[in-house]
């Protein structure tokens, strides 16, 4: 059996997987088992920040490996230290981390720290989180349901009390009550179709938010890791929430998901905990992700890459629009919007065919989450491949 007839027969199929396997990578390319070339726009949905096979990771991954992989959290683990000792000095915030594999996972504990910190609030319990309309928070049940899309909350219920949908970001005032334990923001909404949030009306949010005594949690999963320019989309907006969730891009490819909070004294021993949750494996990976991208950063040619994919971005779009009707993003996490849900299908379509890989998010958007370290070249190629994929269109 070929790798498609194998995963037919024992994989659930929960995937709309395309008719493609890649066996190799190197930073932005891509080549699948026929030997064919691509440029990849997608980064694994945002996950592979240094590029695909980067050596310096790969090395710190092979050293760490020959000497221990897991343990457990029963005991020190010095790469976690220093992964979370990276990762808030980047933030810029007084917080501490604690670890999981996933964003699903760090938004789960970001709400279990909101809920328990609700509890501890006068006699009234707060427990109701707020979040917006066509949001994205994970797939377990109480993320699932933490979700502002209703199509995501078929079958699976019923689901935890307590989450509540909120048009806006201005319409979040008039759902706060005496029982709110927090709001819960993307800053930029990636699988709700790429959709920035307005800085005032963010920056508003955390003043009363925080005249309210109501916490704000920033989900930060595919926003994070400079993915905007800056360390976390909350630098961009100049705020400072009580609790923000990490994964995707600090990992660069190992699973690894990250809650941080300034609420350092909420949970004790035993309230949590991951079985893998910050191993030897996942937090060398952090560490040596961390280390590449605050240089990246500090260089000034992380910027420079923001601006010439932007460009080009732009140009694209500008000579395309019988087919986009808008340019949208920040930083390295771009879309355009298309002008009908077909037409977005034949290019993704076409794209791979062409030899670039793109993203669809919300009901029609083309999505842009390119490695961070894609080079001039890389660029030049996939938008070559690109405009070749939608002139038949």
């Amino acid at each position: 059996m070929n790798t498609q007839e194998l995963d037919k027969k024992y994989v659930l199929q929960t995937y709309a997987r395309a008719d493609v396997e890649f066996i190799s990578g190197d930073n932005a390319r891509l080549v699948d088992c026929n030997g064919k070339n691509y440029i990849d726009f997608t980064s694994g949905i945002g996950v592979v920040s240094v590029g695909h096979a980067n050596k310096r990771v790969n090395s710190a991954i092979t050293k760490q490996i020959s000497n221990i992989t897991h343990i457990s959290n029963l005991y020190n683990i010095a790469p976690q230290a220093k992964a979370a000792q990276k990762i808030v000095d980047s933030s810029g915030y007084d917080m501490q981390c604690f670890f999981g594999n996933s964003g699903a996972e760090a938004n789960e504990g970001a709400i279990k720290i909101a809920r328990k910190w609700g509890e501890s609030k006068g006699e009234i319990k707060k427990y109701k989180i707020i979040t917006l309309q066509q949001s994205f928070h994970g797939r377990t049940i109480t993320t699932v349901k933490a979700t502002g899309q209703e199509i995501m909350h078929n079958y699976f219920g019923p689901f935890p009390d307590g989450f509540v949908y909120a048009d806006d970001i201005p319409s979040v005032e008039s759902l706060l009550d005496d029982h709110t334990c927090a709001v819960m923001i993307e800053l930029v909404q990636g699988e709700g179709g790429v959709i920035p949030q307005n800085k005032q009306e963010v920056q508003d949010l955390a003043k009363l938010l925080k005249k309210k005594g109501v916490l704000l949690i920033v989900d930060e999963v595919q926003t994070g890791g400079y993915r905007t320019g800056k360390f976390l989309a909350s630098n961009v907006y100049e705020i400072e929430p009580d609790i923000i969730t990490l994964a995707k891009g600090i990992g660069g490819g190992v699973p690894i998901g990250v809650v941080m909070t300034s609420l350092k004294d909420v949970l004790s021993a035993g309230d949590h905990g991951s079985t893998f949750g910050g191993n030897y494996l996942s937090s060398i990976a952090t560490c040596e992700v961390m280390d590449i991208l605050n240089q990246y950063s500090q260089s000034g040619e992380l910027e420079n890459t923001i601006n010439y994919f932007n460009q080009v971005l732009e140009d694209f779009y500008k000579k395309n629009k019988r087919l986009f009707t808008k340019k949208v993003g920040i930083g390295m996490m771009c879309g355009l919007r298309v002008k009908d849900a077909d037409t977005l299908n034949s290019i993704i379509l076409n794209a791979k065919e062409n030899g670039v890989m793109v993203l669809k998010a919300g009901k029609n958007t083309l999505r842009f989450l390119p490695p961070l370290t894609i080079t001039k070249g890389e660029i030049d190629e996939g938008f070559k491949n690109l405009k070749l994929a939608v002139s038949s269109l």
